[in-house]
C-alpha cells in the first residue's frame, strides 16, 4: 500500500483486469533459481524505524512470480516480513500470515473494520491499526489478540516504535483524531499523546531521540521521545499524505503540492525542495546515502540527488504511482496504479522487468529473504523471487 488516508476521497478509475483462477490459499507457480539475497527481515513499513525504505544485497535481472495469495478484497496494506512469515492486512477486515516461501495461509484474523494499515513486528508481536481507529497487538505466531488501543478516528499509517531509557518497548501511531500517541507496548496503555494540527496519515519516523511526522496540518512535527513534547514544527506548504525518513540528522517528506523536502531535524532549515509542479506526492520516499527515490501522481518514479536535490533520473510508468518504492541494492522495486510491479536500475532508471497484475498497486513492496512480496487491489499478494 502506500500506507496513507487522502485529506479528501478521491474517485478510481475502472482498471483492466487479467482474470486468474481464484482459491482462498496460495496459487503456486514455477520458480528459477537465483543467488541474489536482498535483506533480512523487513518488520514494518519501508522496513526500518527511519522508513528508508533500503536493504542491502542485489536482486537479479529478471523475478519469477512462485506464488499468489488470494484474500478476497483489495490490498492496500504493504507486507511485513520476520521469521520467514508475510503478514498483511485487507479490506475484507482480515490480518493475513503466510508462509514466505510457499504463500500458504498460517491464520487469518477477523478485525473491527477494514485494514489499509501497514503492520509493525515487534518482537514476537504485530502492532496494527483498523479504519475502525484501533489499534491491535497480535501474538505473531497464533495470531491471537494480547490488547487493543482505540483512537478517536481512522488508522492509516503504520505503527513504529522505540525504546525508553529503561529499557520498555513503546509504541507509536498516527490517527485521523490528529493525535499521534505513545502507547506502553507491554501494557496497551497510553503513555503520551501529541495533538498535531488535522489527520495523520503516514508512519512516524523514529531516530535516537526523535520522531518526526508530517500530516494534512502541512506541518513536519518534530518531537521529543521522552515525553511527546514539541521540539520543532517544519511548514511543508501543503498537507501529507505519505510517511516520513529520517537519515543522518535530516526528515525527509513529500507533500500534495509535488514538493519533496529534505530539512534538518535540529534547526529546521531546508536543505532542499523538489517538486513536480501540480501533481501530488502520495508516494513515501525511500532514502540511501546517495539518492531519493519517489513516486509521483505525475506517473513518474524519480530518482533525486541526496546532496543536492537535483534530478538524477525520472520513469514513466502509465498510471499514478502512489506505491512506496523500495532500494535494494542496485536496483529499484515500485508498483504502479498501471496495475504493474517494475524493476528499474538504480543508476538510471532503466527498466528490467515488470510483472501485470490487471489492477492497481498502491500496496508498498516488501523485500526480505530474497523474496519481493507486494499486495495488490485485486486482492492478491504475489510473492516473486
Amino acid at each position: 500500500m502506500v500506507v496513507v488516508g487522502i485529506c479528501f476521497l478521491l474517485a478510481w478509475g475502472i482498471r483492466r483486469h487479467r482474470m486468474q483462477p481464484d482459491s482462498p490459499e496460495a496459487d503456486p507457480m514455477p520458480a528459477e533459481e537465483t543467488t541474489a539475497n536482498p535483506g533480512g527481515d523487513w518488520p514494518q513499513f519501508h522496513c526500518d524505524q527511519a522508513q528508508s525504505g533500503v536493504v542491502p544485497g542485489n536482486l537479479p535481472e529478471q523475478l519469477s512470480l512462485v506464488w499468489r495469495f488470494n484474500a478476497g478484497d483489495e490490498i492496500k496494506s504493504s507486507p511485513a516480513i520476520v521469521d520467514g512469515r508475510v503478514y498483511v492486512g485487507a479490506l475484507d477486515g482480515h490480518v493475513y500470515a503466510l508462509d514466505l516461501q510457499t504463500g500458504k495461509q498460517l491464520w487469518a484474523i477477523a478485525l473491527d473494520d477494514m485494514v489499509e494499515a501497514p503492520p509493525a513486528l515487534v518482537e514476537d508481536t504485530v502492532y496494527i491499526g483498523t479504519l475502525a481507529g484501533t489499534l491491535y497487538a497480535l501474538d505473531a505466531e497464533s495470531g491471537a489478540t494480547r490488547w487493543t488501543f482505540r483512537t478517536g478516528s481512522k488508522l492509516v499509517g503504520g505503527a513504529n516504535w522505540y525504546r525508553n531509557p529503561e529499557g520498555r518497548l513503546r509504541i507509536l501511531t498516527g490517527s485521523h483524531d490528529s493525535f499521534l500517541y505513545c502507547i506502553d507496548a507491554p501494557s496497551g496503555q497510553a503513555v503520551w499523546t501529541y495533538q498535531s494540527g488535522n489527520y495523520i496519515n503516514g508512519s512516524p519516523a523514529v531516530a535516537t531521540d526523535y520522531c518526526a511526522f508530517g500530516g494534512c496540518d502541512a506541518i513536519i512535527h518534530v518531537l521529543s521521545l521522552t515525553d511527546g513534547a514539541k521540539v520543532r514544527e517544519i511548514d511543508t506548504g501543503a498537507y501529507v499524505a505519505g510517511s516520513s525518513v529520517i537519515r543522518e540528522g535530516h526528515v525527509y517528506v513529500a507533500n500534495y503540492d509535488g514538493d519533496l523536502l529534505k530539512a534538518s531535524l535540529t534547526t529546521g532549515e531546508v536543505a532542499w525542495r523538489y517538486s513536480i509542479g501540480d501533481a501530488p506526492f502520495v508516494s513515501s520516499p525511500a532514502v540511501s546515502e546517495e539518492v531519493v527515490v519517489i513516486g509521483g501522481r505525475d506517473m513518474r518514479v524519480h530518482c533525486i540527488d541526496n546532496q543536492t536535490g537535483e534530478t538524477r533520473w525520472t520513469y514513466a510508468t502509465l498510471g499514478e504511482v502512489d506505491s512506496s518504492p523500495a532500494i535494494a541494492g542496485d536496483k529499484v522495486v515500485v508498483g504502479s496504479d498501471d496495475g504493474r510491479l517494475y524493476l528499474l536500475r538504480l543508476t538510471d532508471g532503466t527498466p528490467v522487468w515488470s510483472y501485470e497484475t490487471g489492477q492497481s498497486i498502491t500496496s508498498s513492496p516488501a523485500v526480505a529473504d530474497g523474496m519481493v512480496v507486494v499486495g495488490c487491489n485485486d486482492g492478491r499478494v504475489y510473492g516473486f523471487k
